[in-house]
């Protein structure tokens, strides 16, 4: 018996896996993502303005995991290093070796020795040209992609749990407890969210953590309907009246015996949740509302493209990143609905 259960498992995690790979859009756009992903999270090692290895010396230093002091180098005053200053950079090369990455700049280097005016164009130094502060588009690119998905992956997950937990409670226990939390929601969703985002980040300097927080604040409500309404459909099944009777517990029978069955729905909606974050999230801060100046920013890249009409790479390399990444997760939102509709894996 326990072994016909177990092949009952596999066969059916095998045919939605299945059912995922025949949509090919899907597939290939989740292996795209996962390979933006991936070197987005590698960042520092593939853009930095600091090299990955130094030889000084005949000892070894690794720049891009550790900040040293100049006078390790020759230099003279107790200082962070810089190793595109002409003096450290020849005491290394005299006394040994360093090796940068693929695109010696990070997102805030300013490049100071481009003959030509800011914004330049495309060449052999600057691969994707740079932006109106002589700042490498492609490591910026890099970089911001990074902040948006992993901000979008945090936004996503919290408003998820809240709004999971919401939509259970209403589905479950219905009636007044139902109508006063939906009647609030109504209200909250009618709220102006756009303008009150601007007065709220105009009060406070937004860093990652506040502007999460203040976009949290309308981004629960997404799946407390879909939630919802598969617990008013689940809760009068036969299975639930029966675990009331044997005096299961109500927080056991939602998440434990309901949960289970309103996830299918719920998870069919996250890739298209994490597409609305990153676009909320580019919109602030092109906007000049969002993460300050410290940050990678895509909406900083949308902003100067619109800025520098003269310089079309700028808006051309960003329209191209923020399409290819929010198309891909539209496709990989559809390749789950393909993999959890059950009436596709019969």
């Amino acid at each position: 018996m326990a072994n016909r259960v177990k092949t009952r498992g596999k066969s059916t995690t095998n045919s939605k896996t299945l059912a995922f790979r025949k949509n090919k859009r899907a597939t290939i756009s989740l292996c795209i993502f996962a390979v933006l992903f991936i070197l987005s999270l590698l960042a520092e090692v593939i853009a930095n303005d600091k090299p990955l290895l130094v030889k000084y010396n005949g000892d070894w230093y690794f720049p891009f995991l550790f900040e040293y002091n100049e006078q390790i180098f020759g230099g003279d005053f107790p200082t962070a290093t810089d190793y595109q200053d002409p003096l450290i950079f020849n005491n290394i090369k005299k006394n040994g070796d360093m090796w940068f990455t693929i695109i010696p700049y990070s997102f805030n280097t300013v490049d100071y020795q481009i003959d030509v005016p800011t914004p330049s164009a495309p060449d052999k130094k600057h691969w994707l040209g740079t932006d109106d502060e002589g700042r490498d588009i492609l490591a910026r690119i890099l970089y911001g992609i990074r902040l948006s998905v992993i901000f979008a992956f945090v936004l996503t997950a919290i408003s998820s749990l809240i709004g999971i937990t919401i939509g259970a409670i209403q589905g479950y226990f219905g009636g007044k407890t139902d109508i006063v939390i939906q009647r609030f929601i109504e209200i909250w969703e009618a709220l102006p969210q756009l303008f009150i985002l601007i007065i709220i980040a105009s009060v406070f300097t937004p860093n990652f953590w506040i502007l999460l927080a203040i976009m949290l604040l309308f981004s629960w409500t997404s799946l407390v309907g879909v939630v919802r309404a598969e617990f008013l459909r689940v809760r009068n099944f036969e299975f639930v009246k029966a675990a009331k009777a044997l005096g299961v517990s109500d927080t056991r029978i939602m998440f434990k015996h309901i949960l289970p069955n309103a996830l299918v729905a719920t998870i069919t909606y996250i890739p298209f949740i994490l597409s609305e974050a990153i676009v909320a999230l580019t919109a602030l801060d092109f906007l000049g509302l969002g993460l300050s100046h410290e940050y990678p920013s895509l909406g900083d890249l949308v902003r100067q493209g619109k800025d520098n009409l003269q310089a079309p790479w700028i808006g051309i390399s960003i329209f191209v990143v923020l399409s290819l990444l929010l198309t891909i997760l539209v496709f990989i939102g559809e390749g789950i609905r393909d993999m959890l509709d059950t009436r596709r894996n019969k």
